[in-house]
């Protein structure tokens, strides 16, 4: 009957279309050497890829990530996933090419993945709530809720330690990213969970009830899975690449872009600023943002100064002499027009004025973010102190224009035998080097809980009568 042979027609077309859609699918995407597109699956995270306050993506692997595809001039798609399974499986269906997230060299093995070149190594934290009595080891775990989360690589390192401590034991959560395990830990639901440092360290200002108690042996080695059946030009390009940003120092510059200053704070300082906040900010918000419509710097840098400087005293005065909300001394108040430095508004303008000046005094080469950070050490110790410590870096073989390098020079300013040869002799450089940090972690607490302010958006608006946020 015609009617029973079309359908069969159509039975027959339809299964040779699922084959070859299940073949299509069997196969690796196109690799980039001929397509000239990167497809990378990340998550969402600190460590890997967010949007920055100014609305452009950002993280360390993302900037890593660039700056591969720039080496080999391709362009990159990027594929977000909410959870680590369904980014995995991006790569098992052959829907990308590479996956970020943080991916520890065992779990990319035990998947039967193809692990790139590693990254870094990363410490492996047990961590506790600050209220509780802190575990000095292994054997204070015994009988407490211990939580980790299921394909982080964290389960054969406790069996090993399990064969010392027999009482040891875990709960493996199936599906979260270390965000929820450390909301988890917070709420009471565990003492205690297992948790990469790359993954802890970047939420340490949003976890400040939480800590570190103490490092398992092992360190978990990081890196890029790339899909089965990866073409050999994007795996040797890859390993190229690493090995030439380790040599020249990329990652390290990048990774201190990200993390270099997040060990500063303690927990008492980051529960200092969110416990003053509420009170003493709304005060001086008006100013701070007056003080970017004048000079284009961002209003929660400059109010993390303040902070860093005097926690938002207006009457603050140092044994030194210097004064006010952003701690000038009477020299660079008069450089920079300040008549009264205990009044607030002109010590912020005055401020936020010295350093845009702390920042034209750098040679132009230098790029954000390094520039900025490089002027707020010179607003600690001055332009002359600042030239000082690039030239050491230089002489240590080091990059005059990284904060990277800079930063490690910066403590020889105090030591006899560079200060006697230094032309602005002798400076404390470590408490620039702690200033600099400092503000750079206040400020990561403020991007996170202050709106960004737009003149022309918030024209009209009192600052100072703007919903606040929680």
């Amino acid at each position: 009957m015609p009617h029973i042979k079309r359908t069969g027609l159509f039975g027959r077309l339809a299964a040779l279309a699922l084959i070859l859609a299940l073949a299509a699918c069997s196969r690796p995407p196109l690799p980039p050497d001929t397509t000239g597109v990167l497809q990378v699956g990340v998550r969402n995270s600190p460590t890997t890829y967010f949007i920055a306050p100014n609305g452009e993506p950002a993280g360390f692997e993302h900037d890593l990530l660039v700056a591969f595809a720039q080496s080999q001039n391709w362009s990159i798609k990027w594929s977000e996933e909410s959870h680590p399974e369904a980014l995995l499986e991006l790569l098992d269906s052959h829907r990308i090419n590479l996956a970020a997230a943080a991916l520890p060299r065992t779990v990319v093995m035990d998947r039967h993945l193809i692990a790139g070149p590693v990254l870094f190594e990363s410490p492996v934290y047990v961590v506790t709530r600050v209220a509780d009595q802190a575990p000095r080891g292994m054997a204070d775990l015994t009988g407490k809720k211990l939580a980790l989360i299921m394909g982080s690589g964290h389960t054969p390192m406790l069996m090993r330690l399990k064969r010392k401590y027999p009482k040891l034991a875990w709960v493996t959560l199936e599906n979260v990213w270390p965000e929820e395990l450390l909301a988890q830990l917070q709420a009471g639901k565990y003492d205690a969970v297992v948790i990469n440092g790359m993954d802890f360290d970047p939420m340490r200002s949003v976890y400040p009830e939480l800590a570190v108690a103490f490092n398992l042996p092992d360190k978990q080695e990081i890196v890029w899975a790339l899909a089965k059946g990866s073409s050999q030009a994007l795996r040797n390009g890859l390993a190229r690449f690493v090995e030439q940003a380790q040599a020249d120092d990329t990652i390290k510059r990048i990774y201190e872009r990200y993390f270099g200053h997040l060990k500063r704070l303690d927990n008492s300082d980051i529960l200092g600023i969110l416990q003053r906040r509420p009170a003493l900010l709304p005060k001086l918000r008006r100013h701070f943002q007056e003080a970017q419509t004048l000079t284009g710097i961002d209003w929660r840098l400059l109010a993390a100064i303040g902070y860093q400087e005097s926690q938002w005293n207006a009457f603050a005065t140092s044994p030194t002499g210097v004064r006010g909300v952003m701690m000038l001394t009477g020299d660079t108040a008069d450089r920079m027009g300040v008549a009264n430095r205990l009044d607030a508004r002109q010590s912020i303008l005055g401020g936020a004025r010295y350093l845009v000046t702390m920042k034209e005094m750098l040679p132009s080469r230098i790029p954000e973010p390094d520039r900025t950070w490089l002027a707020l050490a010179a607003y600690n110790q001055g332009e002359g102190h600042m030239e000082d410590a690039r030239r050491i870096a230089q002489a240590r073989d080091g990059n005059p224009d990284s904060w990277a390098d800079v930063k490690e020079a910066l403590p020889y300013l105090g030591r006899g035998t560079y200060a006697k040869a230094m032309k602005y002799g002798y400076a404390r450089g470590g408490e620039a080097l702690d200033f600099a940090e400092n503000v750079r972690s206040y400020y990561d607490i403020l991007l996170r809980l202050e709106p960004e302010y737009n003149p022309l958006i918030n024209l009209g608006e009192r600052a100072d009568t703007q919903a606040q946020p929680g």
